[in-house]
């Protein structure tokens, strides 16, 4: 390790995860289009040279969050928790509170390579894992329901949402679960 706390050569114990914790980091530092690929060494502790050496570009370690971040959907929607279509909108909000940097990498497909194997696998099992909640929610449209919770996390993650009159509260979960029984339930 350098006096400065960076290591140098490729010689990481983990080093696509941490190039991947680095960016998610500097993400939610700076936002994603000011992401450098240097911002990101800094914040994995690595080399300046290293991402790029493991990941190619910037669209590479974007589309490696990206993946980690479908990963987490899904884990989050495939919970014992979830078990009911409401219980599957309140677990995306709450992974996209959870994790504002991966959500906001996840749906930008101008910064991604969609035919990335990770990214592809992950994305499905998150569809999947979505798909189920929705068949356990009856008659629903796929489309209407995503986009609903969807554009529920966004609004809550940009502070979008008004706080006068609406009586959301200041928890997202419950929020959202309001707003979701209102349609859904």
């Amino acid at each position: 390790m350098a006096p400065d706390g960076s290591h140098h050569g490729y010689h990481h114990g983990n080093l696509r995860d941490a190039v991947v914790a680095g960016a998610v980091e500097a993400i939610g530092r700076s936002g994603v289009v000011a992401l450098s690929l240097r911002e990101v060494a800094r914040a994995a502790g690595v080399s300046h040279t290293a991402p790029a050496h493991h990941f190619g570009d910037k669209t590479g370690v974007l589309t490696a969050v990206a993946a980690q971040g479908y990963s987490l959907l899904a884990d989050a929607l495939a919970a014992p928790s979830v078990r009911s279509l409401v219980d599957a909108g309140v677990a995306y909000v709450e992974f996209a509170v959870a994790h504002p940097a991966h959500f906001d990498v996840m749906f930008r497909r101008e910064l991604l390579r969609w035919d990335d194997a990770d990214l592809l696998r992950e994305g499905q099992r998150a569809r999947q894992a979505l798909r189920a909640a929705l068949a356990d929610g009856g008659p629903v449209d796929e489309a209407a329901a995503w986009s609903v919770v969807h554009g529920f996390a966004t609004l809550w993650l940009t502070g979008a949402i008004p706080d006068d009159g609406t009586d959301l509260g200041d928890d997202p979960a419950v929020a959202a679960r309001r707003v979701l029984e209102s349609r859904f339930g």
